[in-house]
């Protein structure tokens, strides 16, 4: 394991042990594996010719990644795994290619820090190749005219001993050089030293070519050996020899055969996409040496794939390239591990997963083989990492920095930015290209569209640039395809930036004031207000304007087309960690006012209430939106049983005259069924009209009556009005209340009322509504076995969500099952447990029908207020009851009631 010497020169403690720990790539490891075998199984077919320069390349494969998730790593770790099988971790299991099969890996480092340029690239591979043990003529003839004439008086070994090739790849290079140059002007008979003579050989080996002399015929196979010795010796003309290199390779005895693996990292510092200048020469050393497997790890894609670059680069294009092509949905960069199998040579290196984090960081710092970094510290480096093996080595160094303090490190301090990340970052981005990255940072997703004009940019080159780069993430599924990396994102927003080019915090107020601009902009071009879009702009637009402190605008409406649909989606954004999103501003106050509205679904109505009414105390809102705050928490108190502080609130809101009077006045036609006052609560439903969802009224105040035709037929007209005005919220609530009310009469057709409303249920968040089909289920079974069981699950679930007259509902259910069975000792306990949850003006004649179903006196006279009369009423609920005995038990002799 080899040692992290930055780590041992950060402290004078001895005893811990600091290593770079290699944490598991193994599907990295198969990749490469899949790809070397299909290239060996290419190579050794009869018709491979490596002088063929038509046929496509499929010699190449991409690991690309955002700057420091583990690329040079990787890189290393390849090269020594493919050098001596023995370095090999244990997970990545044996080699899948023919035994014997000499592999020659040969890494280059090409990062600007190397100081490495094309001519050492060359070399270097040639130094490497002289392992074999075998002279490379063609080759080194070309290469040695090359060399005097581009460095006249500077020897070649003298070079090769400088830069560290001859000791590193091949102490046999130069020999092989001079003894093939000799071997070559002994053939054609010329006197004098190779070294004094380089220029008369390589005149005469051409004429030798040329006229096919038969001393030159182990060279004359090299069908552009000939071109390339009579052509300028340039580095242009050098980039070229590699095809030599090839010619030789696949002419080597089968004893010698290698298959070389060059591995090129940090291609990023090659040059920039306007430069191509170095990608150019390189990309013709890949073309011409297709015998040889090529491992690229850089930053960014390879584009050569691209006919776009034709006439930047000698080989473009999807036909010369077919692996490094773009999917064929024309999406943008695949950004998943795609098998070499498949065809996919452009791999994304990964984030490791939370297990691989924390076994990289319990073998970064060991003491007496203890990890040094403690559990909780871990965990917490982990959460902050996204997976980012970068963020985990800076979090090793600043452990040991609070240590040379004299400090224990504790997990609070790796809660933390390191700007260092930044500059990894930012390092190869054009100026437009970070422009636009910190502009995007302030959203969760976006697209082209949605980048270049929250950047303020009339054009999208830029952000079309930067969604290609690795740390930009790409879901072609998501309502916006792209995403920032995580951690990038939170530090680019969160961390001091050192940078040149930083912005200042009127730089972020202006950035948020475009994006939150442009967000709104997208839901606003939407001629269709898809619902989708709205739930995401919203979502966006909420964070950006509670973290900046914006005015609402465009939220306003927005606000109002979600409620208006009763779906409740999520949509509390999460708090910027260094932002406030508290009540302190209109924003923050409309964040919680939905949030509240959305998660009253899934909380105690209690909850709710208290929710809305801090909202409602800021006086932060305007007029209008305090009318939904208003509105909403009288509902929240109606649900709860508050009844009279329901009825202030509602009346108030009425009065108003805004959006949501219609709604407070079915609210108020409500609360006067709720008090037992149907004819009030009948006369005001037939003046609600559609805004006030008057059907659904008249059905909640004609199925009490026992009237179920007349209510199903309401709660139909409701949903077709809501289908019709594409609420698909109250469709859902009309079609479940249809649903219950024909479960009291026809338990076949009652099935398919029931799926129905689970269909139109499926897509909103309305619990109501669901406990209402909850309930139609059990009143569809009335009178059968295993109810009661069913109901007290129920009954559990309804006592959690603060619904108080679902529990009254959901016991008026069950009398119905008891009246239908006969069982007085159970109707007289739902009786008595009807008074527990109502009280005068709160269903109170729920205990009456009861006492209807199960043909029981009152035991005091009635107050509430039936539209038909008392005995009507009574007569409906009583055969209700009859009719279902008849259909469970079609005999003569139905069920007589039990004795108390």
């Amino acid at each position: 394991m080899k040692r992290d010497l930055r780590a041992v020169f950060g402290s004078n403690d001895r005893s811990f042990q600091a290593a770079e720990a290699f944490t598991n790539r193994q599907s990295q490891w198969q990749t490469v594996a899949c790809a070397l075998t299909a290239h060996l199984n290419r190579v050794a077919q009869p018709t491979f010719d490596a002088q063929d320069l038509e046929t496509g390349r499929g010699n190449v494969l991409v690991f690309h990644g955002v700057g420091g998730i583990g690329k040079t790593t990787l890189s290393r770790k390849l090269e020594s795994a493919l050098l001596d099988a023995g370095n090999r971790p244990a997970q990545w299991g044996e080699a899948v290619w023919p035994p014997g099969t000499r592999i020659m890996p040969v890494r280059i480092d090409l990062a600007r820090s190397s100081g490495t340029d094309f001519e050492h690239i060359v070399l270097t591979i040639r130094a490497a190749l002289a392992d074999i043990g075998r002279q490379l003529p063609a080759f080194d003839v070309a290469l040695r005219r090359y060399w005097d004439h581009q460095h006249p008086g500077e020897p070649l070994e003298e070079y090769l001993r400088r830069g560290g090739l001859a000791g590193r790849l091949g102490r046999a290079m130069p020999q092989q050089m001079q003894s093939a140059l000799a071997d070559v002007a002994q053939a054609l008979l010329l006197p004098g030293t190779v070294g004094t003579a380089v220029g008369q050989l390589t005149g005469s080996l051409v004429r030798a070519l040329r006229e096919r002399h038969q001393t030159v015929r182990a060279l004359a196979g090299c069908a552009r050996l000939a071109d390339l010795l009579e052509a300028e010796p340039d580095l242009d003309t050098l980039s070229f020899y590699p095809h030599l290199l090839s010619w030789e390779l696949a002419r080597l005895p089968e004893d010698k055969k290698v298959a070389p693996v060059i591995l090129l990292d940090t291609f990023e510092d090659v040059g920039d996409r306007t430069h191509r200048d170095m990608e150019r020469l390189i990309q013709r050393v890949v073309w011409l040496m297709p015998n040889a497997l090529f491992i690229i790890t850089g930053r960014s894609r390879l584009q050569w794939a691209e006919t776009a670059l034709q006439g930047q680069l000698d080989y473009t294009g999807p036909h010369a390239w077919p692996g490094l092509a773009y999917p064929a949905t024309g999406l943008p960069p695949d950004r998943t591990e795609r098998s070499a199998r498949a065809g996919g040579r452009q791999v994304l290196v990964g984030d490791f997963s939370p297990e691989d984090c924390d076994d990289h960081l319990a073998r970064r710092l060991t003491q007496g083989e203890v990890p040094l970094i403690n559990g909780e510290i871990r965990q917490v480096i982990t959460d902050r990492s996204h997976g980012l093996p970068l963020y985990l080595d800076l979090s090793v160094m600043r452990f040991l920095e609070i240590r040379r303090t004299g400090r224990t490190p504790q997990p609070t301090d790796f809660d933390h930015d390191f700007p260092a990340l930044i500059a990894r970052t930012l390092s190869d981005l054009t100026a437009q290209e970070r422009h636009v990255l910190r502009s995007v940072s302030l959203l969760d997703a976006f697209d082209i569209e949605l980048a270049t004009r929250a950047a303020g940019l009339t054009h999208q080159a830029p952000a079309t640039r930067l969604a290609e780069r690795p740390f930009i993430r790409a879901s072609p599924f998501g309502l916006w395809p792209f995403h920032l990396h995580g951690l990038i994102r939170s530090t680019i927003r969160g961390a001091d930036d050192h940078t040149d080019d930083r912005w200042t915090p009127h730089d972020w107020q202006q950035a948020a004031e475009r994006a939150f601009t442009a967000v709104g902009g997208q839901w606003n071009d939407d001629p269709g207000q898809n619902r989708m879009l709205l739930v995401g702009c919203l979502r966006q637009g909420l964070a950006i304007a509670r973290d900046f402190r914006l005015n609402l605008g465009w939220l306003t409406d927005a606000a109002w087309v979600y409620v208006s649909d009763s779906v409740w989606e999520p949509l509390a954004p999460p708090a910027h960690p260094e932002m406030d999103g508290s009540l302190a501003t209109a924003a923050g106050a409309l964040v919680e006012l939905l949030s509240a509205l959305a998660r009253r679904q899934h909380e105690h109505r209690e909850h709710t209430a208290a929710r809305l009414t801090a909202v409602a105390d800021t006086g932060l809102l305007p007029a209008e939106l305090q009318e939904m705050a208003l509105y909403y928490l009288a509902k929240a108190q109606r649900d709860l049983g508050h009844t009279e502080a329901s009825r202030m609130g509602m009346q108030m809101v009425a009065a108003g005259g805004g959006r949501l009077a219609p709604n407070a006045r079915r609210g108020l036609a409500h609360l006067s069924r709720l008090s037992g006052n149907f004819p009030t609560a009948l006369e005001a439903a037939r003046h609600l009209g559609w805004e006030g969802r008057h059907h659904r009224v008249i059905g909640d105040v004609r199925w009490v009556q026992g009237d179920m035709n007349r209510s199903a037929q309401a709660f139909h007209a409701a949903r077709l009005e809501g289908e019709e005005h594409g609420k698909a919220g109250e469709a859902a609530m009309s079609q479940a209340m249809r649903a219950f009310t024909l479960a009291f009469t026809d338990p076949e057709c009652a099935d398919d009322e029931i799926d129905l409303a689970e269909h139109l249920l499926d897509p909103v968040d309305l619990r109501a509504a669901t406990l209402d089909v909850r309930i139609a289920a059990l009143l569809r079974d009335a009178g059968t076995n295993g109810v009661e069981n069913r109901a007290e699950d129920l009954a559990i679930e309804i006592s959690t969500s603060g619904l108080a007259f679902a529990q009254a509902k959901l016991e008026l259910a069950l009398a119905f099952h008891h009246a239908v069975r006969a069982d007085q000792p159970a109707i007289v306990t739902s009786i008595s447990r009807l008074r527990e949850l109502t009280r005068q003006d709160y269903y109170a004649y729920y205990v009456d029908i009861a006492h209807f179903m199960a043909a029981l006196p009152l035991r005091s006279p009635s107050t509430t207020r039936w539209i038909d009369g008392l005995e009507a009423t009574r007569t409906r609920w009583r055969a209700l009851v009859t009719a279902r005995r008849q259909h469970l038990h079609p005999t003569p002799d139905a069920l007589r009631p039990r004795p108390t």
